[in-house]
């Protein structure tokens, strides 16, 4: 190798399964979603698919951590949580990008992003009816009115602008 030259094979690598599943192993697609979009709609991911998720467990307690006999529940899990990010997408997108991107910026920090998860919560709640809950937790983080941790100042602000172009768009709609 000379230097200033990289041959293009060297770094070329592919995730494949060479070794096909089982005929009763349902196919099922990847979530495809990065970390930021997965944890702004963890929570109502975690609440529609709860009954998919707990059979998924109890599988894997029952067999020990069964990777290989509990891949149908896995595969429901997922299927769920893709039908959750879809839904997600289809009613609240605006909403949605407008949470994960300040996640995206704030290194993964809800608490810094409570403005726009709050105007992410109330359209899912509008159009889905999932409720973010915390489990085991009495007082909701995110309901709070004056949390210790407050939403950046850059959050609040896209808020503001996002909640006043709806409202000018909603205007020239009636």
């Amino acid at each position: 190798m000379v230097l200033g030259q990289v041959h293009a094979t060297r770094h070329k690598w592919e995730n494949v399964e060479s070794t096909p599943l089982p005929k009763d192993i349902p196919e099922v697609d990847e979530v495809g979603a990065t970390s930021a979009p997965l944890l702004a709609a963890s929570f109502y991911i975690g609440e529609k698919c709860k009954p998919y998720n707990d059979d998924f467990m109890l599988c894997k307690q029952e067999f020990n951590g069964g990777t290989l006999d509990c891949l149908k529940e896995g595969r429901r899990v997922t299927r769920c949580a893709i039908s959750v990010l879809k839904d997600i997408n289809k009613y609240c997108f605006d909403e949605f990008k407008l949470n994960y991107e300040c996640l995206e910026q704030n290194n993964q920090s809800l608490g810094r992003c409570r403005a726009s998860e709050g105007v992410l919560s109330k359209c899912i709640f509008d159009n889905l009816k999932l409720k973010k809950q915390i489990p085991g937790v009495e007082a909701q983080i995110h309901e709070k009115k004056n949390p210790i941790y407050a939403s950046s100042s850059k959050d609040a602000r896209n808020v503001a602008e996002f909640l006043k172009t709806k409202e000018v768009a909603a205007a020239q709609t009636d």
